[in-house]
């Protein structure tokens, strides 16, 4: 007899975890509020996962395993290298609503830190979003949008203003996420930019107005 084909994919599941993640923090978390959101028991979680700490950890690693096309997605839908680089650094900042949500995301922190399979994943995932961060900025500075710098230090340098960035906003508490970061990170960039050169008029143009004005004034003559 054939086992049971699954109604619902794991991807699913724990889309529906995190949401309830982002509103109770992951210490607080119970497989029954996961099923609840997914439409699962918590029996049905537990043979998917094989615990809570399972969950978790699935969570973890499809966000880790997710960077390297999200990158991609973003520089797709941006012909500029530094417009993509932008979206991508706003991307954490997209999911986050409110205070409460941040205070969350710093409590899953404390797990990435102090459980080595999950830092583990979160060492990989910071690796990739960096390597992600600099192949944009290099293609921002082969662009001319950039000045020629050390494009590693300066995406570790926007890693780590993105995540104080989004702690500043949740004690300001003032705007939204995304413009705060948005500002920091314009902040943070604008020392890089290239200057815009001045429009140079072409020698005929200039011959032209000189002729033009020679005229002008023969006539008031």
């Amino acid at each position: 007899m054939s086992p049971r084909p699954r109604t619902i994919a794991d991807a699913d599941i724990l889309i529906a975890a995190s949401r309830v993640i982002s509103q109770v923090g992951p210490t607080r978390l119970t497989l029954a509020d996961v099923g609840r959101a997914s439409g699962l028991s918590p029996g049905a979680l537990v043979k998917r996962f094989g615990s809570k700490r399972g969950l978790l950890l699935a969570m973890s690693r499809q966000s880790m395993e997710s960077v390297d096309a999200c990158f991609a997605m973003v520089r797709s839908a941006h012909p500029a290298p530094l417009d993509a680089f932008v979206a991508a650094a706003l991307e954490m900042a997209r999911y986050v609503k409110t205070p409460q949500e941040v205070a969350n995301s710093l409590a899953y922190l404390q797990i990435d830190l102090s459980d080595p399979d999950f830092y583990a994943l979160m060492k990989e995932n910071s690796k990739r979003m960096e390597a992600g961060y600099r192949t944009l900025l290099d293609e921002a500075v082969e662009a001319a949008e950039l000045v020629p710098c050390d494009t590693a230090r300066l995406a570790r340098a926007v890693g780590a203003l993105v995540t104080g960035s989004l702690l500043g906003w949740a004690i300001a508490r003032r705007g939204t996420a995304e413009a705060w970061i948005r500002a920091d990170l314009a902040m943070l960039l604008d020392c890089y930019r290239q200057p815009a050169r001045p429009v140079r008029r072409a020698p005929s143009a200039v011959r032209a107005r000189r002729v033009d004005s020679r005229v002008r004034r023969s006539r008031q003559q």
